[in-house]
């Protein structure tokens, strides 16, 4: 994994983390040393990123990057056009999400921000251990997506409308898309 990807990843981890994480767990996520985790902390300081060094290790109190929730609707053959339509004009898929008439809100977090996380993601589907969650609502589901701009985001929104995966919304999320 390159240095960028690495900082992206890195800082993914953090937003989506609601504690700090220690240098020793992102060192073994990330699969470096903890000496390049602190030098890829300074990196994102510098790019903007308001990283806290806290007693049991970092935190990012705020981004640079702008989220938008998109509801979504196609089928597992198109699972990886739509998720590399989005690393692809820089995005990363923080979370799938899906409404459920019992269970309610059935989340789960992704940050796939490359390729490569896109790759990572399918193998873990391909292996029939599990399947999509989308599955659970028919094809529907919903992402947050986060990018660097809202033009961006326009962007993303704009390439997914003309795949035609975007689902006009009718009302609030737990309206419309239910199973």
């Amino acid at each position: 994994m390159k240095a960028e990807e690495r900082r992206r990843e890195l800082a993914a981890i953090l937003m989506a983390e609601q504690k700090p994480v220690s240098g020793t767990v992102l060192a073994g996520r990330l699969g470096v040393s903890r000496q390049i985790i602190v030098k890829d902390i300074a990196a994102l300081r510098t790019e903007g990123y308001e990283v806290r060094s806290l007693h049991h290790g970092y935190r990012i109190e705020e981004g640079p990057f702008k989220e938008r929730v998109f509801k979504l609707h196609h089928t597992s053959g198109q699972t990886e056009e739509e998720l590399s339509c989005i690393v692809g004009l820089g995005g990363t898929v923080v979370n799938v999400f899906v409404w459920h008439r019992v269970y309610g809100k059935v989340e789960a977090d992704l940050n796939i921000s490359s390729l490569y996380d896109v790759a990572r993601f399918l193998d873990g589907i391909k292996s029939g251990k599990s399947t999509e969650l989308m599955h659970i609502t028919s094809g529907y589901h919903y992402h947050t997506v986060r990018a660097a701009s809202e033009e961006l985001l326009d962007l993303i929104g704009k390439m997914l409308q003309e795949k035609g995966y975007i689902v006009p919304e009718m009302g609030k999320p737990e309206e419309s898309g239910i199973v």
